[in-house]
């Protein structure tokens, strides 16, 4: 059998490949920007909807072509005979089947010949019997004349015809492959993915990027900051409030605390304090939070005219030496409100408590 020219494969339908590409493009753009935004956002749901769509377009995918792979395995595959033109060991030493690399020419009846080059696993013992000019009896598909594939064990028929066969090489180099996509689909499936990834990040762009300015700008629950005065700050919050006074004042300035006080309890409940924390330049209230049962008390009924004569008495009357820092702290966890002073110095600390009228009821001289 003389053989004059290669077959080539046969047309794949361009429409279904681009289309193809299209969806898978769009898929996997579609995933990695749902991955990406949901964990940026902290959404769950979109960064499980990221994870599960490949999977569930793989399942359709791979039940949609049932059907076709179903039809291609209900025709039976072509036989003929072939030209081992090469033979080529490229790996499984160690075991004993080898990965061997052919290169044939198959010559089927009625077509021209063509070449083709795969590789297929060979017993190590059945080596000699595929040496470079042999014949051999080879299947494949009639859409794929690439997937080639020897016929270990060939009918009788067969092995008559290789006994009598003289085969011809199909001129070279050019051989018989799985055709390629192409650039176009390529193009296709890239321009999907960043389509696809677009429309992700468009579709979440309020949660991306405004997100950043909801989380800095306030709100009820974080706290507004006024400034009262070119020389004091005071800071609100439901959860609390400061004052913070400016060079050259303090809180022990006649009538200076109880202002800070009203300044910070307006619009809120009169007795919700838990605690009052002054120092001398700072002030800080503590709320209790809604539904609360601890027990609170109404700052504005402290008694504010006592409070500098505590802090002198606790600075010059119990050993602290040279006073350097003082504070005064009101609460009720006990049951009873307390006015409390610390003071430390050179000498160590000290502490006085007082009642809910100022009257001094414990001293705790500095150690």
């Amino acid at each position: 059998m003389t053989i004059t020219k290669g077959a080539a494969p046969p047309a794949q339908n361009t429409l279904v490949v681009l289309a193809r590409g299209l969806l898978t493009g769009g898929v996997i753009g579609a995933s990695l920007a749902a991955l990406v935004v949901g964990g940026i956002i902290e959404s769950v749901p979109l960064f499980v909807t990221g994870l599960g769509l490949p999977v569930v377009y793989g399942l359709v995918f791979f039940l949609a072509g049932v059907p076709r792979r179903a039809r291609k395995a209900a025709i039976a595959p072509c036989t003929a005979l072939a030209k081992v033109e090469s033979v080529e060991a490229v790996g499984g030493e160690a075991t004993s089947d080898v990965a061997v690399r052919f290169d044939l020419t198959v010559a089927p009846d009625g077509i021209p010949a063509y070449r083709v080059a795969f590789t297929e696993d060979i017993n190590l013992a059945d080596l000699p019997d595929y040496r470079p000019g042999g014949v051999v009896v080879v299947q494949y598909p009639p859409d794929r004349p690439w997937r080639v594939r020897i016929v270990k064990r060939p009918t009788p028929e067969w092995e008559e015809r290789v006994a009598g066969a003289r085969l011809d090489s199909a001129p070279g180099p050019v051989l018989v492959s799985e055709p390629s996509e192409g650039r176009a689909v390529g193009y296709v499936r890239l321009l999907a993915l960043l389509l696809a990834a677009a429309g992700v990040v468009l579709l979440f762009r309020a949660d991306l990027f405004d997100g950043g300015a909801s989380a800095q700008s306030p709100s009820s629950a974080s706290p507004s900051t006024s400034v009262t005065s070119s020389t004091s700050t005071t800071v609100v919050s439901s959860a609390s409030g400061t004052v913070t006074l400016g060079p050259n004042q303090s809180f022990l300035d006649k009538g200076e605390l109880r202002k800070a006080v009203g300044s910070l309890t307006e619009g809120v409940d009169a007795g919700a304090a838990l605690t009052v924390v002054v120092q001398d330049r700072l002030l800080s209230v503590v709320y209790a939070p809604t539904g609360s049962q601890a027990p609170t008390f109404d700052p504005d009924s402290l008694p504010y005219d006592r409070f500098p004569a505590l802090v002198e008495e606790a600075r010059a009357g119990l050993g602290v030496g040279s006073p350097q820092t003082w504070q005064l702290t009101v609460e009720r966890l006990t049951g009873s409100l307390i006015v409390r002073v610390g003071v430390t110095g050179t000498e160590g600390t000290a502490s006085l408590e007082a009642d809910g009228h100022g009257k001094v009821v414990r001293r705790t001289p500095a150690h």
